[in-house]
């Protein structure tokens, strides 16, 4: 593949921030990507990084992001070496550089989820190989912006001129997180809906206000902030990152899609979750035409495939 071959800002270094790239690089990404969608209909599995090795480093559960690289990687003709945290040296105090550098001597590159947000800065510093960055605590998910743009791109032609509402835990959401600051290169109009403190944190609300982009915010799920939307981005709202339970009990039930909320929905309207969901979307969802959560996942495997690729393809 041609585009491989061509010097980008993705050969051979790290993905921790959506902040690294334009929206040339973008646009490199998801040709890429869509090269890899046909690829693999058409042949099931690439070579393209026959002989690479890719390390997967995970301190937090995970099953998407986890098996959608295992399977990127496969099918890009490479092999896979995953680490479980809990089943590691971890477990008998080893140090997240010291990890980093021993999975460096073997891989070619390290997929890393880790529960601290300055992590991307311990492996900025001590891994020799790239790190893609699954999840840095609340900060960032990169690549889940990436396959989430795609899949907008791919279910409605353009991201340009679009409503795109953003609904759950916005406060502990890394995947709204990047992706809010992703779309800084498009002209969209943004809405935000989440529970009393659960809000967008003041740092990204800021820079999507001072980018005129923020149409909006409420605490409720009205019918009218649905009719506006071209995307319905829903998130769970994140246990793990509560520090009680009565916390948690206050505000899990804060909202909810089903079919009764899409009445108010256009008929063009993409739902989207980067899961796993809990209740706030409904199952008999699952089953109407705009529910584009489970084609979101197929997007992602092309989206990191593409990534992975560029990353690592030889030079």
């Amino acid at each position: 593949m041609q585009l491989l071959s061509q010097p980008s800002c993705f050969k051979k270094q790290h993905v921790l921030s959506v902040g690294q790239y334009t929206r040339a690089d973008l646009h490199l990404l998801f040709t890429v990507a869509q090269e890899m969608r046909l690829g693999v209909q058409r042949s099931g599995v690439l070579d393209l990084l026959r002989g690479r090795v890719l390390c997967t480093l995970f301190y937090e559960p995970s099953t998407r992001t986890s098996a959608s690289f295992d399977a990127a990687m496969q099918r890009l003709g490479g092999r896979t070496v995953a680490v479980a945290a809990g089943q590691s040296s971890v477990q008998k105090g080893e140090t997240l550089q010291d990890t980093l550098r021993t999975l460096a001597c073997y891989g070619d590159a390290v997929v890393l989820r880790h529960p601290d947000e300055g992590s991307v800065e311990v492996a900025e510093r001590y891994s020799d190989v790239p790190v893609i960055n699954a999840g840095n605590g609340s900060g960032e998910h990169p690549t889940q912006a990436f396959l989430d743009l795609f899949t907008i791109r791919e279910e409605l032609g353009t991201v340009q001129g679009l409503t795109i509402t953003f609904v759950g835990d916005l406060r502990h959401g890394r995947t709204v997180h990047s992706l809010v600051r992703l779309l800084r290169h498009y002209q969209v109009r943004v809405q935000l809906v989440a529970p009393p403190g659960l809000e967008l944190p003041e740092g990204v609300r800021e820079e999507l206000a001072a980018s005129g982009k923020l149409r909006g915010e409420w605490a409720a799920l009205t019918g009218e902030v649905i009719s506006r939307s071209d995307v319905l981005y829903c998130t769970r709202v994140q246990r793990e990152r509560f520090g009680s339970g009565d916390e948690y009990e206050r505000v899990r039930g804060a909202y909810r899609v089903d079919n009764a909320a899409l009445k108010h929905a256009k008929a063009s309207m993409v739902v989207m979750h980067p899961l796993p969901r809990n209740d706030e979307v409904a199952e008999e969802v699952d089953f109407d035409q705009r529910a584009a959560y489970f084609r979101q996942m197929r997007y992602g495997l092309y989206c990191r495939m593409a990534l992975l690729a560029l990353v690592m393809a030889p030079m």
